[in-house]
Parts: C-alpha cells; sequence; structure tokens
C-alpha cells in the first residue's frame, strides 16, 4: 500500500541563491512500485520489496524540477532517504531503493536504478512536475548507480527512454571505474581497479547529459575516489563533452551530502534557467 504524507510549511522569503523557495505544501508518498506488476518482469518478494520509491513533491508549483536520489552502501547496503537539506527547497525528491548483494548480482542494481528513473519519466507530469527537468542523484553507491543509468544509453533503452531526456547527472563520491563490489563478486581484490562496461569510465562519450562531479578531499576520501573522478572528468573532456564539471569538498571526508547539496540546487537551477533562454 503506498503511504501518503502532507506537510505544510511557513511562508519565508525566496532563498537568495537559486530562487527556491519555501512556504509551499509538499505532499510524500511512500513505497511506490516502480515495476509494473503486469509487465515480463519476474516479481519474486524480495523485487517486490526492494523495487519501490518515495515520492517527495511540491504541491503548490507548477512544473517542478524533480531530483531522483540513490542511496549509497556499497550495492550491498542502505535505504531509500529523502535528504533532509532537500525538503523544502522547491524540487520534487524521488528517493529510491534497489536490489542489494549477495541476494542479487550485478547488474540487477543497475537494471532497477534504469526502472525506477523510466518510472519517473513515465509518471511525473501526472504529479504537476516538468519530464524535461529530471536530474539523477545520488551519494557513493548511488553516484555509480547515476553515472551507470546516464552514461551507458542501453539501460533506459530497455524502458524505450533516451537517456539524453536525463536533465543532468549529479553524482556524490561516485565510482567512475567497475564499482568495488561488482569485483568482489567476481574474486577481484579491492585494490585492483578495473575498467570494463560495468564502469562509467568506459561509457565517456560527448553527447550526455551534462555531469557535476563532486567528491570529498582528496586526502580523506575513501581510496582513490577523488583521482577516479579526476580522471573521468579529464576523459569526458577530451571526448567533446561540453559540460563536465568536478568540484573537490576540501575538507570534507567520504560523506559529503550535507555540503554537497547546495552544489546540487545550484546546478539545477543553472540548467533550468539555460532551458528556458533556448
Amino acid at each position: 500500500m503506498v503511504m501518503v504524507r502532507f506537510a505544510t510549511f511557513l511562508f519565508v522569503l525566496l532563498l537568495s541563491a537559486g530562487g527556491y523557495g519555501q512556504g509551499n505544501v509538499y505532499i510524500e508518498e511512500l513505497d511506490i512500485p516502480y515495476y509494473d506488476a503486469l509487465s515480463n518482469d519476474a516479481l519474486n518478494a524480495y523485487k517486490i520489496e526492494r523495487c519501490v520509491l518515495d515520492i517527495y513533491y511540491p504541491a503548490t508549483i507548477k512544473d517542478f524540477a524533480t531530483v531522483v536520489w540513490f542511496h549509497g552502501g556499497g550495492l550491498s547496503g542502505g535505504e531509500k532517504e529523502i535528504p533532509a537539506d532537500l525538503r523544502e527547497k522547491g524540487v520534487c525528491v524521488v528517493a529510491v531503493n534497489y536490489r542489494l548483494y549477495p541476494k542479487v548480482k550485478a547488474p540487477a542494481y543497475i537494471e532497477d536504478a534504469a526502472a525506477a528513473v523510466a518510472w519517473v519519466f513515465n509518471h511525473i507530469e501526472s504529479y504537476g512536475g516538468d519530464a524535461s527537468s529530471v536530474f539523477l542523484s545520488g551519494h557513493s553507491a548511488g553516484g555509480y548507480l547515476v553515472s551507470m543509468v546516464g552514461l551507458d544509453k542501453s539501460w533506459l533503452g530497455k524502458h524505450n527512454i533516451d537517456a539524453d531526456r536525463i536533465a543532468g547527472l549529479i553524482t556524490f563520491s561516485g565510482h567512475t571505474i567497475t564499482h568495488f563490489t561488482v569485483r568482489e563478486e567476481r574474486g577481484i581484490k579491492g585494490t585492483q581497479p578495473i575498467v570494463d562496461d560495468l564502469a562509467p569510465l568506459y561509457h565517456v562519450r560527448p553527447d550526455a547529459p551534462p555531469l557535476l562531479l563532486l567528491t570529498g578531499d582528496r586526502s580523506l576520501e575513501l581510496l582513490g575516489r577523488y583521482e577516479e573522478n579526476a580522471y573521468f572528468m579529464r576523459m569526458m573532456l577530451v571526448c567533446g563533452h561540453p559540460e563536465t564539471v568536478l568540484y573537490e569538498l576540501q575538507g570534507y571526508g567520504h560523506n559529503i551530502i550535507a555540503p554537497g547539496i547546495p552544489l546540487l540546487l545550484k546546478e539545477v537551477d543553472r540548467i533550468r534557467q539555460k532551458d528556458d533562454k533556448k
């Protein structure tokens, strides 16, 4: 059963950065299945349990932007959540659960991420959102899923969705090489880097959506995470991608969600304003 929460917030002045306002009515619906029970997808108990999403949207704003948020946890843990700093910001947030290792192995969690994004494209207008302003974001393993779905067009292509419809990709400390859990599944040690078709780096292309890469301080991040993203940025620029930016958040380690959210909102606003001028 889908649960619904209503939240009303007092009117305050518009935030000076990004033009986001508070004082709107927000609705939160919980545990919405994103696989169609009537489709050809086999629905077992674990898939029914994990393949759900929450949607939090401003009921008093028309044509709002949507941020699809994927949680971290190494592809083996974690739960969907709407980051506190993304609430009351005038945007819709869709928080996604996906199946986890060891109950499943690659590429099941990438398939789930793509199915959730396809659900958003197919349904967001019925909530009042703008289907041309769907952004993907996530932390750590979630950032990895964002890059895989946004760069390798085959995953969304299975749902008849062109990945280039995504307005922007915004990753927080995401793997850009083949994920360490995928390597663990194959019996490869974590210090052995691999770049194959399950690595975002394998799919660099000049026509991808705008890409914003956020990492913690290189001296505080997980092993090589900043360096991975720096190389990813370099290869995206070399292949001719015009909008790849990397920010290293000095003084922060791997958990950069709170300090990174203002940069996410600024990027959403930048792209929305650029598109409005077209």
